[in-house]
């Protein structure tokens, strides 16, 4: 007999860590390796960031703290919160976790009961249907083609909810995508959820600072303010502040769902570290001009990449709104022969073909749920970028198209 749970069996390793480990293998082997699978900014954190952490350490601030979150941080998170999208909370109503990960698992595993639904738009980031089954919740997956910029489109999501239906969850800046939603995009889908009370929503704002274009971020409540009471606004130093080590997220959303995420986590992880907490007060209470710079240099990746693949025989490639992900069609690639006979059958194909064959680490649109597509992280410099991107174009060069019998 086993000892593992069987609970196990219905979950899946993470996709993205998994091409980052296997990119890292390669390169360990002394493969020339260029990785862009990782969703993880390339920039160092900034430096009056890391002071603010070295000087929480040499004034003692290296004990237990409150396991949700120290007054000072979830008094910073209120005012980011207030300034930045026009939402007043209070501090009872915020909860920090080590990542935004947790708070997400938190929040599924204090309002989640057998059978419950969670509706994830696909594509989707690939924790989603994994926490939710975790929670013994049912993933009831809306899929958003690209002909609606990868959005859930409000018809689909009135037919997806059910008596059953427990949550929305809604990704803006979109991982893998990039999509992001506007306004009125997002008014269209509270207008719906208004219609259902016994929906409530799930808001990943983690991507929130890196929009492009000129585009203008909304959170949902917003947009509908009477949202409120049953939304979990979710938001962390991660990816804006180049935290990612840190482990730092939050959320904001009604007591009595706060209170029983802290409950849980009161006896899982407890605190989060309280040297990330100062770091994190620093960055969100700092200067913010600094990401205009980090927005530009994204920006120039973005349409380099976009623009390179666009060249590429076979590859398709939109231009996302925000985050730092192309989400590239290799639909003109599928039933393709590789230079040694093999036939490219999917997307989990073309992204092996390609790492095996031109060092290129992507991630399968497979594990996103929405094929034919892969993943690219623009978050590494223009060299690697090009380098990349011309190893894809050679790749894709290389395949023979078979004849359509």
């Amino acid at each position: 007999m086993s000892i593992l749970a069987s609970r196990l069996s219905k979950i899946k390793p993470s996709p993205t860590i998994a091409v980052t480990t296997k990119a890292a293998e390669l390169k360990a082997a002394g493969r020339d390796v260029i990785g862009l699978g990782a969703g993880e900014p390339d920039f160092d954190t900034p430096e009056w960031i890391k002071d603010a952490a070295t000087a929480a350490m040499k004034a003692g601030q290296t004990k237990y703290t409150a396991v949700d979150g120290t007054p000072a941080l979830k008094k910073a998170i209120c005012e980011k919160f207030k300034r930045e999208n026009g939402i007043e909370y209070t501090p009872d109503q915020v909860t920090v976790g080590t990542g935004g990960k947790q708070v997400l698992y938190n929040a599924l595993m204090a309002s989640l009961n057998p059978g419950d639904e969670v509706i994830i738009p696909a594509p989707y980031w690939v924790s989603y249907p994994d926490m939710t089954i975790l929670a013994e919740g049912t993933p009831v997956f809306v899929e958003c083609g690209e002909q609606h910029g990868f959005k859930l489109q409000a018809a689909d999501l009135e037919k997806a909810i059910t008596p059953k239906t427990k949550w929305l969850i809604l990704n803006s800046p979109s991982n893998p995508t990039g999509a992001a939603y506007t306004k009125a995009e997002l008014k269209a889908l509270t207008d719906v959820l208004m219609k259902h009370p016994h929906v409530w929503l799930m808001t990943d704002d983690i991507y929130e600072h890196l929009v492009y274009d000129g585009f203008e971020f909304a959170t949902p409540v917003q947009v509908e303010p009477r949202l409120k009471d049953r939304t979990l606004t979710v938001n962390g130093v991660s990816k804006a502040y180049a935290m990612t080590g840190w482990r730092i997220g939050y959320a904001a959303g009604p007591k009595e769902l706060i209170k029983a995420m802290g409950g849980i986590q009161s006896h899982s992880t407890s605190n989060p570290s309280s040297i990330s907490q100062a770091a994190a007060v620093a960055a969100l209470n700092g200067d913010q001009t600094f990401l205009n710079e980090w927005r530009r240099v994204y920006k120039e990746r973005r349409d380099l990449v976009v623009n390179m693949l666009n060249q590429a025989e076979g590859i398709t490639c939109p231009t996302p709104e925000g985050a730092f992900y192309v989400y590239a069609s290799c639909a003109g690639c599928i039933g393709a022969e590789t230079p040694d006979g093999k036939v490219i059958q999917s997307d989990s194909d073309f992204v092996t073909y390609l790492l095996e064959t031109e060092g290129v680490a992507a991630v399968q649109g497979a594990a996103f749920g929405l094929s034919p597509y892969f993943r690219i992280s623009y978050a590494t410099s223009n060299k690697d970028l090009t380098e990349a991107c011309t190893r894809i174009q050679r790749a894709c060069a290389a395949l023979k198209k078979r004849a359509v019998a």
